[in-house]
């Protein structure tokens, strides 16, 4: 079996957005494999270019990424003011690796990151998978309504 690697990205991803590093900080294309995972397993995540996806990773604050050998399979970040509120995004599992616990890790690894630990509140949006967040005491909130503008 091939090695799997979760990476805890530095603010900003520094090595993913600028040299496409991936485990073992070794040069792997990560960035364009980055696009690829979210192109083909999230349909609200489809055609993200390059450079935005290098402005998105540069104003994050928490960024995990998660590989079997040289590729990734896995991905999230979170963005929080480290006392008030946070929101995680862009969580995306390959789904040849849904089902192996590797989403239970990244989030897992997102929540117990410096930054976002002991943020007071947390938000999260998902389509299809409430239930999957409700092991980490997600829940669905009816007192407050999403709001959205779009550019």
């Amino acid at each position: 079996m091939k090695e799997i690697s979760l990476i805890k990205h530095t603010k900003g991803a520094l090595g993913l957005r600028v040299f496409g590093l991936g485990p073992k900080l070794k040069p792997t294309n990560g960035l364009i494999k980055l696009q690829k995972l979210l192109d083909n397993n999230a349909f609200w995540a489809k055609n993200r270019t390059i450079n935005d996806l290098k402005e998105c990773l540069a104003n994050s604050d928490v960024i995990i990424s998660l590989w079997v050998g040289k590729e990734i399979v896995g991905f999230g970040r979170a963005l929080t003011d480290g006392i008030y509120r946070g929101v995680l995004w862009d969580i995306v599992i390959d789904q040849n690796y849904q089902g192996k616990g590797f989403g239970t890790l990244i989030v897992k690894n997102l929540l117990a990151s410096k930054k976002i630990k002991n943020t007071k509140k947390l938000y999260l949006m998902t389509t299809n998978k409430e239930l999957f967040y409700s092991q980490f005491d997600f829940k669905e909130v009816t007192s407050q309504n999403l709001l959205i503008r779009e550019i």
